[in-house]
């Protein structure tokens, strides 16, 4: 294994106020070695590629040490709000975190849970779990690269959230990892979510959203930097597949409801596109709350337009007629049906 160099990133533990009687410090954190969200973004070079999962074919520049928060003290990768069910080769270890580099199999395992647990966070720190209903606030279980095949996916059947291998392995990708974890809390908000075209699109584009809203909250965090495209999803699990730049999808695309082509995927990018724009009228705290606490009134086939009357109503609830206002226009603009 090659020894790279790492960004140091200095994480605030989320353990609470020592008591006036304590008397020796809370115990440090595990560290571990992440990318920051993924190495084509925070380095900007879009000529990276896979090397087989050489360690040498991304900079040691790409990779930050931060804390492991919300473990259970097992020694493994089981906590709070994630665990690794199982996975390919050794099992990691938190006390060995911050030494796997891509070349190994471990590091796969840590960027998942990492970034499930980031999610999950994010997710606590806009209110869901306390002011507001939580979504998916539970440990989430995944595993990791036994599925034989680049691609990724969630399972309502167990709950569980299974990452691909082949090019780029997938959980090597922050962007894939939350976008599965998109997933997981649509379904977690509305069981069986996605049984209608249209609301399987409307899935794939809030976890393409919620990725690219991950990342971009955990870039402004821990100051680290971003050298692509805010709106370009996965650049690095997707240099395989597309040209440069690299993207697997956009969330800032100008299709509308008439482009529709009944595929999840292409579908949702007007979706997307809209959620985007609701997060450039209003900010990201506002913007999120709205979308994710207007899901849980979404129905498992919910359309379009149902959908979007959902999200005005809840901005219109939360915020007021300003923020409904700033709904309705970019789903208007998406020429969504019955949204005027």
């Amino acid at each position: 294994m090659t020894a790279a160099a790492t960004a140091t990133v200095a994480l605030l533990s989320l353990s609470g106020t020592a008591s006036a009687s304590a008397s020796a410090p809370a115990p440090a954190l595990p560290q571990a070695r992440v990318f920051m969200v993924n190495p084509v973004q925070s380095s900007g070079d879009q000529t990276l590629t896979d090397g087989k999962d050489g360690a040498d074919a991304v900079p040691a520049s790409a990779y930050a040490t931060a804390s492991l928060r919300n473990l259970d003290g097992s020694g493994g990768l089981s906590g709070k709000w994630a665990y690794v069910r199982s996975d390919t080769g050794a099992s990691a270890k938190t006390a060995d975190a911050g030494s796997y580099t891509r070349a190994d199999d471990q590091f796969e395992q840590v960027m998942a849970y990492f970034w499930v647990n980031e999610a999950q966070e994010y997710l606590q720190g806009l209110g869901f779990g306390s002011e507001l209903p939580g979504a998916n606030n539970r440990a989430q279980a995944v595993r990791i690269n036994q599925w034989g095949a680049d691609n990724s996916f969630f399972t309502d059947k167990k709950a569980e959230i299974r990452f691909g291998k082949g090019g780029v392995d997938d959980a090597e990708d922050a962007e894939v990892i939350v976008h599965e974890y998109g997933h997981a809390v649509h379904n977690a908000q509305v069981p069986g979510f996605g049984t209608s075209p249209e609301a399987g699109a409307i899935g794939e584009a809030f976890g393409d959203y919620l990725a690219v809203e991950v990342g971009a909250h955990a870039d402004s965090t821990y100051g680290w930097p971003r050298n692509a495209d805010l709106a370009c999803v996965a650049d690095w699990d997707s240099v395989t597949y597309s040209a440069a730049p690299h993207c697997l999808r956009r969330i800032d695309g100008n299709k509308v409801y008439a482009d529709r082509v009944g595929e999840v995927h292409a579908d949702g990018e007007i979706w997307s596109r809209a959620l985007f724009d609701i997060r450039g009228a209003l900010g990201a705290r506002t913007a999120d709350r709205i979308i994710v606490n207007a899901q849980f009134g979404f129905a498992p086939d919910t359309s379009f337009r149902d959908a979007a009357l959902t999200t005005i109503a809840t901005a219109q609830r939360m915020y007021g007629t300003g923020a409904a206002d700033a709904v309705r226009n970019a789903f208007k603009a998406r020429q969504i049906p019955g949204i005027q």
